[in-house]
């Protein structure tokens, strides 16, 4: 059976240089291999078939037969890696907290432990019979959250 760190080895061999990144890879016990890339600019299709071309020059299909299928992450697809959060700071995330909690905001910061979102609240403000939207700034640590994706708004 191919090994996912053989995968990740000669992709990241290839990809060095390069503005893109390996963000998974999944291996099924039949050989499927799906290999998720993303870059901190864009990843069109050419650089998906050019990766997966340099993979495949470096397999032995006669000592194992496997499909390989490179490709770009999605938008809305769950971010895995502190990179890819990087990349949409400035950018409008979801972010679904372990609580359960669903919070649309856009992302200021990012470090090692936490990231860091603003976004509007209803508040009671002191004076105001109703509540008032007020701008919140709160940080987050990466061990209460569920998931992040980005936040496309089409309004």
């Amino acid at each position: 059976m191919i090994e996912k760190e053989q995968i990740i080895t000669i992709a990241e061999r290839h990809l060095e240089g390069s503005d893109r990144f390996i963000v998974g890879c999944k291996i099924s016990p039949s050989n499927e291999i799906e290999l998720t890339i993303d870059s901190d600019t864009s990843v069109d299709i050419e650089q998906c078939i050019t990766l997966s071309r340099a993979i495949e020059a470096e397999l032995d299909r006669e000592a194992e037969d496997f499909e390989l299928t490179v490709m770009s992450a999605g938008i809305g697809e769950p971010l895995t890696s502190l990179r890819q959060y990087r990349k949409l700071i400035g950018r409008s995330v979801e972010v679904v907290l372990k609580s359960g909690i669903k919070v649309l905001a856009k992302l200021d910061e990012v470090s090692d432990e936490t990231i860091t979102l603003s976004y509007e609240e209803k508040q009671a403000v002191e004076g105001k019979k109703r509540k008032q939207l007020v701008k919140v700034t709160r940080t987050y640590p990466f061990e209460e959250i569920k998931s992040t994706a980005e936040w496309l708004d089409f309004k």
